[in-house]
């Protein structure tokens, strides 16, 4: 099964609270932040006596903007940014006291309890007038806001009672009043942010549909992007507002060509939720994507970033199929441009789209792994290769290999791969190693392998194949990674895929295994040779 593209682009998904999740994309000075932060951590006292305070209004008569707002005439969008951000920092305030507030209940430290409610009561007030004050309220969100305040002024006053007493069977009465209380505040809560930050992307989505400035519309579409790095939760926000219809439609437009490459970037993050693929299904997505595939007229890097959406809408991740139907109907057009993007791409990142696409492709239909036999893809792939320039980290050799899978289901791709010395080459793959402790890196490596040994085993169906395998000295590198876990980092499933690979060579060719090895990873059920070798030592060997 094919990966993301490249574990910088992705959000994945699909990690920790939303909340928490929605501020991972601030990235500032650590300093800076901590000056920002200082201004909401308010003193407990200080804010009790003034949060009934109304927000004063400027001598001119206009309505201030939110505190840590910085963007005052610097342009609608950079106001809607910092507003947005303004949400994401007061957001991850209150959602932290309430957190604490759970935690110091199930413990009955009634003291912290007590004033973690203070607390979180005067973050909430001070956010709702300061967002009052920035913007019209939706009436909708009126409601929400006057709900939560009176449910916070209730969890304040209980706990203070809760908190003078030495009755503990009062207080253990109340703890579950308590907790009911503070689970509503903190579902309105989550709802009441929810519709603020819905209310400030249309306003970056009105910029992107009514402006007919390039840069206005381009600072938009950074500013929904930089969004979107923040998890699934906003990005089901954005995608229900409407922004990949609007995205689409500026890349429907040849005067806003420029913008092509970074409105598509911004759908294919989008697209990593059901809400994103459902709203590209219904203005036609696929069409637009497959018209800019191949307009060889259109920039490497707009071909490049519509192949990185093919790749998400077909990630086998995806639960949701219904969007594939419509896809079925350009296939043909996009495989072919998809295999002539990997041939002439310009750089790694390129080659890694456009592979990535054309290995989720061939996982949901045999026609494309017919197509791309048609059109030499083992020859292209095999070649890219070889190309330094092109395929340049294990994820792009991953994508490679994937393919090369997919393909070997097919009895024609046997002549393919010899013509092309394919052999050769998945030996190499099956020696992949990190060059780096990052995890992703590794386990990048560990598919190279498994989905070589896989290929192999596969292919090795046709005698031609299995001859040429044994000849290049595939048995004795497939009995090393079955033998030695450090080989293959400690992977069962590269381990299972060798010993299927192995064995397959043994049927065709009984004399190139030792009886050694016959007796401990032939002669055996596959379990047990599986679990023989997944508990060796590596000095066994």
């Amino acid at each position: 099964m094919a990966t993301s593209p490249n574990p910088s682009r992705q959000s994945s998904s699909l990690s920790s609270s939303p909340m928490s999740s929605r501020i991972q994309s601030l990235q500032v000075d650590s300093v800076q932040r901590w000056m920002e932060d200082l201004r909401h951590m308010t003193e407990v006292e200080c804010m009790c006596v003034l949060q009934a305070k109304p927000i004063g209004v400027e001598e001119d008569g206009q309505q201030g903007e939110l505190i840590v707002s910085s963007a005052v005439g610097a342009g609608g969008d950079h106001v809607a940014r910092n507003n947005l951000q303004s949400l994401l920092r007061r957001a991850l305030v209150v959602s932290t006291e309430l957190g604490k507030m759970f935690q110091r209940l199930e413990k009955g430290r009634w003291q912290r309890v007590h004033s973690t409610a203070v607390r979180a009561n005067c973050h909430v007030r001070s956010l709702v007038h300061e967002y009052g004050a920035a913007r019209n309220t939706p009436p909708e969100m009126q409601k929400y806001e006057k709900s939560l305040l009176e449910k916070c002024m209730e969890l304040t006053t209980i706990t203070e009672r809760c908190l003078h007493t030495d009755d503990e069977f009062f207080r253990k009465s109340m703890r579950e009043a308590i907790h009911e209380i503070l689970t509503d505040v903190s579902d309105s809560f989550s709802n009441m942010i929810d519709m603020a930050l819905a209310n400030e992307i249309q306003v970056l989505i009105k910029h992107i549909e009514s402006s007919d400035s390039i840069y206005t519309i381009g600072s938009a579409i950074s500013n929904l992007l930089s969004l979107t790095q923040d998890g699934p939760q906003l990005c089901s926000i954005i995608a229900k507002e409407g922004a990949v219809v609007a995205l689409f439609k500026i890349c429907r437009q040849d005067c806003f060509s420029d913008l092509y490459a970074h409105a598509l970037r911004t759908v294919a993050s989008i697209c990593c939720v059901e809400e994103g693929i459902t709203q590209l299904d219904k203005v036609d997505g696929i069409l637009c994507l497959a018209e800019i595939l191949t307009d060889e007229s259109s920039a490497e890097a707009a071909r490049a970033e519509a192949a990185a959406v093919v790749a998400q809408i077909t990630s086998p991740h995806h639960s949701s199929t219904q969007h594939l139907a419509s896809f079925l109907e350009s296939m043909h057009d996009i495989v072919t441009a998809l295999i002539k993007l990997c041939e002439t791409a310009s750089c790694g990142e390129v080659f890694l789209l456009a592979s990535a696409a054309l290995a989720n492709i061939t996982f949901f239909d045999s026609m494309a792994c017919e197509i791309l036999l048609q059109l030499n893809a083992v020859q292209t792939l095999l070649q890219a290769c070889k190309d330094r320039q092109r395929v340049d980290t294990p994820y792009s050799k991953d994508q490679v290999v994937t393919i090369l899978a997919n393909l070997s289901v097919l009895e024609q791709s046997a002549l393919d791969v010899l013509q092309e010395k394919g052999v050769e080459r998945l030996l190499v793959l099956l020696g992949e190693k990190p060059t780096s402790p990052s995890p992703s890196e590794g386990a990048a490596c560990e598919r190279v392998q498994q989905k070589a040994a896989v290929t192999l085993a596969r292919l090795s169906r046709d005698p031609d194949v299995a001859q040429n395998a044994i000849q290049l000295g595939a048995v004795p590198r497939l009995i090393e990674l079955c033998r030695s876990p450090a080989e293959r980092n400690n992977s069962d499933s590269v381990l299972v895929a060798c010993l299927a690979a192995v064995r397959r060579l043994a049927a065709g060719c009984p004399d190139s295994i030792e009886a050694a090895d016959h007796q401990q990873l032939i002669k055996p059920r596959l379990v047990d040779s599986f679990l023989l070798c997944s508990n060796m030592e590596e000095s066994f060997v």
